[in-house]
């Protein structure tokens, strides 16, 4: 089991910046997929972005597309979420969560990922 703990949440006006961090600790984050969802009042938690244990595969949301990154750094122990041009709609908590990196293939339904973080706060005002 590995423990994540988000941070780098906060309040931002729309199109701004902020950089989430998921940090791995008790096992390496190199044995697992990581994935990013949010959850907002109100509504379902829907998948952000995921990444390959390796880095070399990412898939987003259409939603997301164009304006966040996700990427890692093993060595680190950490995997990012860079999110440009925020928008409103975009407040939300933001949870990383980590998946075997047995499985082949990147997903985007939370009932994948087996260990989660507690969630960083993102605030977009307009």
């Amino acid at each position: 089991q590995v423990q994540l703990v988000e941070s780098g949440g906060g309040l931002v006006q729309a199109g701004g910046s902020l950089r989430l961090s998921c940090a791995a600790s008790g096992r390496t984050i190199r044995l697992y997929a990581v994935g990013w969802f949010r959850h907002a009042p109100g509504k379902e938690r829907d998948f952000v972005a995921a990444i390959s244990w390796s880095g070399g595969s990412t898939d987003y949301a259409d939603s997301v597309k164009g304006r966040f990154t996700i990427s890692r750094d093993n060595a680190k122990n950490t995997v990012y979420l860079q999110m440009n041009s925020l928008k409103p709609e975009d407040t939300a908590v933001y949870y990383c969560a980590a998946r075997s990196r047995s499985y082949s293939s990147l997903s985007s339904y939370h009932s994948d990922y087996t260990d989660w973080g507690q969630g960083t706060q993102v605030t977009v005002s307009s």
